[in-house]
């Protein structure tokens, strides 16, 4: 199933809500407008630029928010429950599909991860950084590495990553602690990790 695009009017996000609820077909051209940059940002940012999957987890993430937007109730802003909604479609997903790939995957050409417009030394360098620190989070339990790469690097809160991965806080809080206490003790041991990092905090 395929969300087409249309051309839709200028609404905001309370507009495009209201005519949502009505039923008017307008917002609902305006909510894929708004929705489709951010929910491939998001996948993007979760799993990398050339993702496999990317256009299914991308059309799988639509249409769930526009299956799931009567039920937003504006406690956080409308992007940040996008964002969510698209995390969790995408955790949901690729658990379904372990058996032929992990949650976390680590396959993803380095060339593919966003780094800052920086100069092209450093960012080959952050970009070498990135891909051993995929490599590492790989290497230990997947739902870990999920929980870590959620807080860490997506900047989602505990309680986001309890509802994106359908557990308590408490054992999200747990994941995460677990998850960077193995990734650290792999980093640690990691001569060619270590290396870039110094060579990005400018020292010899």
């Amino acid at each position: 199933m395929r969300l087409k695009a249309m051309h839709a009017p200028l609404l905001d996000d309370a507009e495009i809500l209201e005519g949502i609820r009505r039923g008017d077909a307008s917002a609902a051209a305006a909510l894929h407008d708004r929705a489709r940059p951010h929910v491939d940002r998001t996948i993007r940012r979760l799993l990398g630029r050339r993702d496999r999957d990317h256009e299914d987890l991308t059309q799988l993430s639509m249409i769930e928010i526009v299956r799931s937007l009567r039920g937003f109730r504006g406690e956080c802003s409308l992007d940040t429950w996008m964002s969510r909604v698209t995390a969790h479609t995408v955790f949901k997903e690729l658990r379904r599909r372990r058996t032929e790939r992990s949650v976390f995957d680590a396959s993803v050409d380095a060339s593919s991860l966003e780094v800052s417009p920086i100069d092209p030394d450093r960012a080959a360098t952050m970009r070498s950084a990135l891909r051993r620190v995929r490599h590492h989070l790989a290497t230990i339990d997947s739902v870990k590495a999920w929980t870590v790469m959620l807080h860490d690097v997506s900047g989602y809160d505990l309680r986001e990553i309890a509802e994106i991965t359908e557990v308590s806080v408490a054992a999200a809080q747990t994941r995460l602690v677990r998850g960077r206490r193995e990734l650290h003790a792999r980093i640690d041991g990691d001569p060619e990790l270590r290396e870039l990092v110094a060579q990005m905090r400018g020292k010899p």
